[in-house]
């Protein structure tokens, strides 16, 4: 492309109809000869007209800027373009082909002369903006779209100010879809060609190019179009146009959230003029779609420039190469591990894991009394974006303390029923004897003498620790801090967060080994009344942080009950924007102050999946408060109308120890003892763990929003695909942004996460390597689930898919079943109005089993797929004793 200097400023600029010209792409730039090529094929493309680069030189001539752009810098030359009026015959020009277009709302898209090449696509690094709408809001968009043409993420792009061509803009009839997406020809990371893979979402595309709804996956066969795969999500969001400029999320309507965005002939359809714009272009190709009132368009294409390679991940979660009878007779687990690990992770969340594991694990299990804590690689894995934990060298390492060298407890403990323990073996074998085996035992008597003095003053210090760092951290201004202050600042959160995590640790595995001491000898002394006293005390858990957050939810909406205009704005307010109108009310700031702040700073950051970085907290978005606020003030009932019968089971767990002889009777109530008093310290240090994750969060997400200023990045949405070690060692370092965060990465990791998403959920425990390709597992008709019954009692009700929490919790009703792919402590609140629990993964010692007993209400969990096979509606029959979920109306 010649410098700007050297075309013409004479050249007739002009405004083209997209079709009605040669698809010449530096005329119309990248995105314009494609649509022009298309067209002119007889393919489906929305009418549009392009403004040249030829009018875009003019444009530049007329007003002085043609030299003004050869040097200076890019914010300077972006604010002179957008200060600049379009001249008069420029401008003419342009609404004129507008007229003659109909005057629709339209989409005005960058079409830069570099773009939608063979190497580089420049998919996003141009602006592009939605629903627009008269002359006025048409030019202003153009010179928008001329203007990001030297914006940072265009110059990131090409690796460096250079020569920037040209730019031309098209303009497209808006096409308001019913569904939309993007259609790969060839699978974009296994690089299999023949293999048509579509991503769709109800609505606009702009919500799936962002990341911010869910979309349904299909693998369609290039030769006889038939649908090979499928997934279809429970969708909540959809991204619409609601005002002229403006797109925004809205909720989707309860029946289509289970429906698949595209038929099987639709998808055949799409799957022919794919193929046409392949074979027309004679490579595979990205295409964008658009589905409305049953017509299909297309609204781009663009070539598959990174070269696909293989499936992102081996069949093993071992990321070092390991003999083959440690590689194959490995157990692995995610069954919980923590609660905080569950469910498919971002890049950023496993980056994230990773540091834990190498950074913090081992201290953890050294504050177990561990003396020796093994090589740090074979403790975690990680498969399909889930984090497992290593159960067989787990096992084999604790076997060196006395009370864990027997190894089947832990290791049932964290095997579902996918694996079968009768013919497994550890491949670590037992831990060595001898002289080391007796220095772990001592090392292990020192530690526990010590736990015992010293547990509930670690547990105070812990929450006055994450009082006063919440309050300080609340008090900083991140973005005000330069490079090194930050990098000192998330040290220093680092520091706080490996503190906290290796204080919460022991109180984590004591409860549980206490609860196996507890199960062990109620089957021994008790049998069937054993059972039910362990179901007892297990439920008898009130004082619990998690369950203590539902009532102080609870009485935060009676107080915003009390107050008709707090209630007025919090019911009539989109719930992202309610937090700034309370505030600027009189009312509003009063209940602000009196009531949210203390409820924040004692629970404001909890949130979903907690070790995940790129899910706000409570205090970052306190949308899904809101919601609960609504749903607990319509109601008629009482949060102690939902909560365990604790008096009660106390009783009849006296008549049951009773029975005992006195001395087995004292042993019992000492074990019990214990276990509640560690399951009590659990609880109420967990929140200073789960606050060590928000305050580094924190700081990455101030490092995202620079590079998104800096243009590394095109939204903060971005941060999923950033890689913590790289954040740490641009925050030590001073290399520039684009450097230390090169885009081609942030490309790659966020279509591996793609790819995984479409995958089915590998299972909660496997032993040896899991191909997700070779386990694709049907889902069989009918309407009967079989799971794990995790909370005694049969409910009959009408189910509730909840597959966004902020999104939803406000359409969940008292007394319906709430089903999901798992839970955590931030859906607490949703427990107490429940009538039941279903869940697609979990055991009995997960939250939702946890939770669930201590409000009385039947669980079923484990049913891998209940979310797909359950519709919200279905009336439903949860039996907590059988573990099984019947569907009895549809």
């Amino acid at each position: 492309m010649p410098a700007l200097n050297d075309l013409s400023a004479a050249h007739s600029g002009a405004v083209v109809t997209i079709g009605g010209t040669t698809a010449d792409g530096a005329l119309l730039g990248g995105k314009g000869a494609h649509l022009a090529e298309m067209t002119r094929a007889g393919l489906p493309v929305p009418p549009a007209f392009c403004v040249t680069t030829e009018l875009f030189h003019a444009f530049l001539a007329e007003t002085g800027l043609l030299h003004t752009v050869e040097g200076a810098e890019p914010d300077a030359i972006r604010k002179e373009i957008l200060d600049h009026e379009i001249p008069a015959p420029i401008a003419h020009a342009i609404l004129a082909a507008y007229e003659a277009l109909g005057r629709p709302r339209v989409a005005v898209r960058s079409s830069a002369s570099q773009e939608d090449g063979a190497s580089h696509s420049f998919a996003g690094q141009h602006d592009t903006l939605l629903n627009v709408e008269g002359e006025a809001a048409l030019l202003a968009a153009v010179k928008t779209c001329w203007a990001s043409l030297w914006s940072d993420r265009a110059a990131v792009y090409r690796q460096g100010p250079g020569p920037v061509g040209l730019i031309a803009v098209v303009v497209q009839e808006m096409v308001n879809s019913d569904a939309s997406g993007v259609l790969f020809t060839a699978d974009p990371i296994s690089g299999e060609s023949g293999r048509l893979v579509v991503e769709a979402c109800w609505g606009l595309g702009e919500g799936l190019v962002a990341g911010k709804v869910t979309s349904d996956s299909f693998v369609v066969d290039g030769g006889g179009l038939e649908v090979v795969e499928r997934r279809v999500r429970y969708k909540v969001t959809r991204c619409v146009p609601v005002e002229p400029g403006r797109v925004d999320l809205v909720k989707v309507d309860p029946e289509l959230r289970n429906t698949p965005c595209l038929t099987d002939r639709q998808l055949a359809e799409l799957g022919a003029l794919a193929v046409r714009v392949r074979d027309h272009y004679g490579a595979e190709q990205d295409i964008e779609w658009a589905l409305k009132d049953g017509n299909l368009h297309l609204l781009q294409t663009r070539p598959i420039t990174v070269r696909p390679g293989r499936a992102a991940d081996s069949p093993s979660p071992y990321g070092i190469p390991q003999p083959p009878d440690v590689l194959h007779r490995t157990l692995w687990s995610r069954m919980d591990i923590g609660e905080i690990f569950v469910g498919m992770m971002s890049p950023l969340g496993l980056s994230f894991a990773r540091y834990y594991q190498h950074q913090v694990h081992g201290d953890c299990a050294r504050a177990l009394g561990v003396r020796d804590v093994g090589d740090m690689d074979l403790h975690m894995g990680y498969l399909q974006g889930h984090v497992y934990l290593n159960i067989s060298y787990t096992a084999h390492i604790l076997a060196q303390c006395p009370p864990t060298r027997d190894q089947r407890p832990f290791t049932e403990r964290f095997a579902s029923e996918e694996v079968d323990l009768a013919t497994y073996r550890n491949p670590f074998g037992p831990y060595p004897g001898g002289v080391k085996g007796a220095l772990a035992a001592g090392s292990w008597a020192k530690y526990a003498a010590s736990e015992l003095r010293g547990a509930e003053r670690r547990a105070e210090r812990m929450d006055r620790a994450r009082l006063y760092e919440f309050d300080r951290a609340r008090g900083i201004d991140l973005a005000a801090l330069d490079r090194s202050e930050l990098h000192a600042e998330l040290d220093r959160r680092l520091a706080f967060l490996h503190d906290m995590h290796v204080g919460y640790m022991p109180y984590y595995i004591n409860a549980f080994g206490f609860y196996d001491v507890l199960t062990m000898l109620c089957a021994s002394w008790l049998g069937d009344d054993g059972t039910n006293l362990q179901n007892r005390i297990k439920s008898d858990m009130s004082g619990l942080r998690t369950v203590a957050s539902a009532r102080e939810l609870w009485n935060l909406a009676q107080a915003a009950k009390d107050r008709p205009e707090v209630m007025r704005i919090i019911r009539g307010t989109r719930p992202a924007d309610i937090p700034v109108r309370l505030r600027a009310d009189e009312a509003g700031r009063s209940f602000w102050d009196d009531h949210m702040e203390p409820f924040l700073r004692a629970n404001g950051t909890r949130g979903s999946q907690e070790m995940e970085l790129t899910n706000p907290r409570w205090i970052d978005d306190p949308s899904y408060i809101f919601q609960l606020i609504r749903r607990y003030a319509d109601g008629e009932y009482t949060l102690d109308s939902g909560a365990g019968h604790g008096r009660s089971a106390e009783r009849e767990s006296e008549g049951v120890l009773r029975r005992l002889p006195p001395a087995r009777r004292r042993v019992l109530r000492t074990v019990m003892s214990l276990y509640a008093t560690c399951s009590e310290l659990r609880e109420s240090t967990r929140m200073a763990m789960v606050t060590s994750v928000w305050l580094v969060r924190g700081v990455v997400y101030e490092v995202a929003r620079r590079l998104a200023e800096a243009g590394v990045l095109h939204s903060l949405d971005e941060a999923a695909y950033l890689d913590f070690e790289e954040i740490r060692s641009y925050l030590a370092g001073d290399e520039p942004e684009p450097a230390a965060f090169p885009r081609q990465r942030i490309d790659e990791r966020r279509r591996v996460h793609e790819y995984r998403s479409r995958l089915p959920e590998p299972p909660l425990t496997f032993i040896g390597e899991y191909d997700a390709t070779a386990s694709v597992r049907p889902v069989a008709d009918g309407a009967r689930l079989e799971g794990l019954g995790s909370s005694p009692g049969r409910v009959v009700g009408r189910a509730r898919v909840i597959g966004d929490l902020t999104w939803q919790a406000d359409e969940f009703q008292a007394g319906e079943i709430l089903v999901a792919r798992f839970t955590d402590a931030s859906w607490t609140p949703l427990f107490a109005i429940a009538g039941g629990v279903v869940t697609d993964i979990g055991s009995m010692l997960s939250h939702s089993s946890i939770v669930a007993r201590e409000f009385s209400v039947p669980s079923v969990v484990n049913t891998k797929h209940a979310t797909r096979q359950i519709s919200t509606g279905d009336l439903i029959v949860v039996d907590g004793d059988t573990g099984t979920v019947e569907v009895v109306e549809e």
